[in-house]
């Protein structure tokens, strides 16, 4: 384990050397970065190896940075059950994400730099999951943001990915304020960065250095708004959608591994903050049941295939979400593993039509993809199953520790909620299955061809883990009793596999019962869905408009924003600047001006002048005396 620290440094490394010599490089590069992840990726299986034949649940290596008053600041790595999970995530699907970007980029030419940013980005976030300080961690967290601007941006040229890295960023920047003044109120609180001291406080103070509740539950809350905006929360999800105009690898990539899941591993990481204030918890409810529901009902309504999927992310985020501020810590992991594996293929396979269609992205445009493009239609169909909840696909089992972990913490509101949610999104994967890939062909379609190898094979192997991936949740043999004991939430004790058959009966009920129902409209009843939307026409409108949240955000600046800044940058050059600092010196210079034609060189003129002086102010000491 003591060599986790160089997963991230492969990645640093081939960002550096790729950027510096990136047009002297064989390949432009683009193989540097491959093998800087397959390092990655390799370094990982020995550290999961060391965790698991050592027994040693957790391994922290620091070393001192500098000291600033009584505040010792070190850097330092934290390898624990999360760690592992994440690690193996990140560095998998980044390296799947780069092999296929090896034909969905080919001839770009900027290529060098897309696999140099691409390396920063995943390193990035290894760094961040590896951090065992709050001050590292935030330096990660910005970091990848930033590459999520560069990459999101990628086609700068075009006005409409300019504008979505801008969106992105500015908004997740809102979010980072309040997860920087929740850092700087635990730092300044507990005299230290270190995230296990910090915990230690909260969960086994000593006497007298006891942590406030007031002080618990906004340092949470602040923090949870940095999760928020990275996690595509409600109502700082605005920025997800539109990041769809990036190339669609990075789509992938920041969907499954990298951006989005930075905020639920920031509250797993401090989920004993959470845990120790049930308020935070009940708004982390809130806001996932919230997000949940509304991003389901954007993806039921949109048409553009790859936002579809973002919206299905935005959705299933905030499921794990709900799962954590129930309390299922390692329900909201092993969801965003099962999650990952599969969004990244359905990215993938998005970007396959796109490919084969000249990057056409209306699904009202396809229909019959699966007689061109099998392979794509299959895997895509795998992972529209498995997000769905069909069993025995991945998903299905973590939907589950799902379910049983809102019923047993949270009021049954939130379980409805939830199982709404669950149909909501069979029917929205059945309905962009149905009508891109097996419906009737379209005219864009006659030319489709599947994509090269080297983009399916990627897809071939995570379809395979959609299948498989989700029986770790079960014991295996003697010496594994599931995922819950391998990853558990901390102070908590490990518990082996947990299934309710009534609760399981249901979720299967519902996954399949809004997957065929969604086949089925979308396949025969056309008019029913013509007629729901005639029925409905104002909540499909506000839907279609997406809330008008966009609207209202951007009338919030151009009218609030914009001008309070005028006003503000108003009062600086003309109050602080004109007459606060400029003022004294212009004074200063007038009343010299003035008094220098009294400078005459005549002794008798200063003398006079000095008589006349102490004259008047004699008079005046008298009078104030007398007075």
């Amino acid at each position: 384990m003591e060599w986790a620290w160089l997963i991230p440094i492969y990645g640093f490394l081939a960002f550096v050397f790729i950027a510096l010599l990136r047009e002297n490089l064989p390949d432009r590069g683009r193989f540097i970065s491959i093998l800087a992840i397959l390092a990655g990726f390799i370094t990982f299986c020995f550290v999961l190896n060391d965790l698991i034949q050592t027994g040693v649940s957790q391994y922290h290596f620091k070393i001192d940075w500098f000291t600033a008053g009584k505040l010792d600041v070190a850097w330092g790595i934290l390898v624990d059950p999360l760690t592992v999970v994440m690690l193996g995530l990140v560095t998998f699907v980044a390296l799947l994400v780069q092999v296929y970007s090896l034909g969905y980029m080919k001839g770009d030419k900027r290529l060098p730099w897309y696999f140099a940013v691409h390396s920063l980005f995943a390193a990035a976030m290894l760094t961040l999951i590896l951090a065992d300080n709050l001050l590292l961690m935030y330096f990660a967290w910005e970091l990848v943001g930033l590459c999520s601007y560069l990459l999101i941006g990628f086609w700068f040229e075009r006005p409409a990915a300019a504008e979505a890295s801008k969106k992105a960023f500015v908004t997740t920047r809102i979010g980072d304020i309040g997860l920087l003044i929740g850092i700087i109120l635990l730092v300044v609180n507990t005299g230290t960065f270190d995230i296990l001291e910090i915990l230690n406080r909260v969960t086994s103070p000593v006497p007298g250095e006891e942590l406030s509740n007031l002080l618990v539950t906004s340092s949470s809350l602040l923090i949870f708004a940095g999760a928020m905006g990275k996690s595509a929360q409600f109502p700082l999800h605005v920025w997800l959608p539109d990041a769809m105009e990036g190339p669609t690898p990075v789509s992938a990539l920041i969907h499954a591994a990298t951006m989005v899941a930075a905020g639920v591993f920031l509250v797993a990481r401090l989920f004993p903050l959470f845990e120790a204030s049930d308020n935070a918890l009940l708004v982390v409810s809130i806001v996932g049941i919230v997000t949940a529901l509304v991003g389901a009902l954007f993806a039921l309504t949109s048409t553009d295939l790859k936002r579809i999927l973002a919206y299905s992310t935005m959705s299933h985020l905030g499921f794990m979400m709900l799962a954590l501020g129930a309390g299922g810590y390692t329900a909201a992991i092993f969801h965003l593993t099962t999650h990952g594996i599969a969004k990244a293929m359905l990215f993938m396979a998005a970007g396959s039509v796109m490919h084969a269609l000249n990057d056409e992205t209306d699904i009202r445009k396809m229909g019959g993809l699966r007689n061109k493009m099998p392979i794509t239609a299959i895997t895509f169909s795998i992972g529209a199953l498995a997000l769905s909840g069909i069993p025995p696909l991945s998903a299905f089992w973590s939907k589950d520790e799902i379910l049983l972990a809102v019923e047993h913490g949270l009021n049954p509101i939130f379980l409805i909620g939830f199982l709404i949610s669950v149909v909501l999104s069979a029917i929205y994967m059945a309905r962009v299955t149905r009508i891109a890939f097996y419906g009737h062909e379209g005219s864009n379609v006659k030319k489709a061809h599947e994509s090269p190898s080297v983009m399916t094979f990627p897809l071939l192997i995570l379809a395979g883990l959609s299948l498989i991936v989700g029986f770790i949740a079960i014991p295996i043999g003697a010496h594994y009793d599931g995922f819950a004991s391998f990853l558990f939430a901390p102070g908590h004790k490990p518990h082996g596999f947990e299934i309710n058959i009534l609760w399981t009966l249901v979720s299967v009920i519902l996954a399949t019962g809004g997957f065929s129902l969604g086949w089925w409209l979308y396949s025969s009843r056309l008019d029913i869905v013509a007629n729901i939307k005639t029925r409905f026409q104002v909540v499909h409108k506000l839907l279609d408009h997406k809330l008008y949240l966009d609207d209202l955000y951007q009338w919030l600046i151009d009218n609030i924003a914009m001008r309070l800044g005028a006003a503000i940058a108003l009062f600086d050059r003309k109050v602080v600047n004109d007459n606060g600092v400029n003022g004294p010196g212009f004074a200063t210079f007038k009343t010299g001006k003035i008094l220098r034609g009294h400078i005459t060189g005549l002794f008798a003129d200063y003398g006079i002048t000095m008589v006349a002086g102490a004259i008047a102010l004699g008079v005046g000491l008298i009078l104030w005396v007398r007075w």
